[in-house]
């Protein structure tokens, strides 16, 4: 209900006293109200009235203003006119006002998306009772040809994920990813949380649907040239990280390395191994340094 003029502000839930019909009458349930174009109508008739009050009152103005100047009407009467007149204009500027909240909470009546699209989800039925808040979401619109990801990132990797860096997107299942970039990062984390959110856009339409579950992998970094080894091959035992390279003696030696980059993949040798060099790929575990070894073939190619 609202009771006086002004924004949608105005507009108030209010318990009233229940009527009590009289002779003749019958008193009805209400199950709903809302703002309706009859609101509007009446703030335009409102504002059709006052214009005629302002309408009449400069014409009395006029005429007063005249006859003063003539000695024929008192000053006071011009002065009562003129008073008249500040009052009807007063008036107009509080009708236009309110023709205008009003038609501001009409078209809120009526809920637009502002894209195309299609529902993917409604939380209520027609007749529910819903919060005038965002947590309570009604319909649940989405654009199938701007689907985005959002992927949670450890805080700690936050400051390697930059906007615009390539990533590529896995569908369990599939081993060929479709490639996207990171579009966003927050400006602001949990401080008591361990991950936050970056969300990613496709570069060309994807047929996934919406809410499918996806892997990705945000590339913070490119190294050109780099010295790169299958991570299976990289070994730790306590504090040391090492490889087994097989040596010309036909013998297994241990070797120290150091680890830059790592892929699901691959990883990066930073030092401990030159290119070139025989990496053992398989069977490395538990070989012990200086073990006899022998090259595997396959496909009539030798292979470590």
């Amino acid at each position: 209900m609202f009771d006086r003029f002004g924004p949608p502000d105005v507009l108030r839930v209010a318990d009233l006293p229940d009527p009590v019909p009289g002779p003749g009458e019958v008193r009805v349930r209400v199950r709903a109200a809302g703002v309706q174009p009859f609101d509007v109508a009446v703030r335009r008739g409102e504002i059709a009235t006052a214009e005629a009050h302002v309408q009449n009152a400069q014409a009395s103005v006029m005429r007063l203003t005249t006859l003063v100047e003539h000695g024929v009407a008192a000053q006071k009467e011009l002065e009562d006119a003129q008073r008249d007149l500040a009052e009807a204009k007063a008036a107009l500027g509080q009708a236009q006002a309110a023709l205008q909240n009003a038609i501001s909470v009409e078209a809120r009546t009526v809920v637009h998306a502002t894209f195309p699209g299609v529902v993917a989800r409604r939380a209520h039925n027609p007749g529910d009772m819903v919060d005038a808040a965002a947590s309570d979401v009604v319909l649940r619109v989405i654009d199938p040809d701007r689907l985005q990801v959002v992927a949670s990132v450890a805080i700690a990797d936050l400051v390697r994920v930059m906007v615009g860096r390539t990533v590529r997107i896995f569908v369990p299942g599939s081993d060929e990813p479709e490639i996207g970039k990171v579009l966003s990062r927050p400006a602001a984390v949990d401080p008591t949380g361990v991950a936050a959110d970056v969300r990613i856009s496709f570069n060309a339409a994807t047929k996934l649907a919406a809410g499918t579950p996806v892997r990705v992998e945000i590339v913070a970094e490119q190294h050109r040239n780099a010295l790169a080894v299958p991570t299976a091959a990289v070994l730790h035992e306590d504090d040391e990280t090492f490889v087994m390279i097989a040596g010309d003696d036909k013998k297994a030696h241990k070797r120290k390395v150091t680890v830059g980059m790592t892929t699901p993949t691959l990883a990066e040798l930073t030092g401990g191994v030159k290119a070139g060099e025989a990496v053992i790929v398989k069977g490395q575990h538990e070989l012990p340094d200086g073990a006899d070894i022998a090259a595997e073939a396959k496909d009539g190619n030798d292979k470590q």
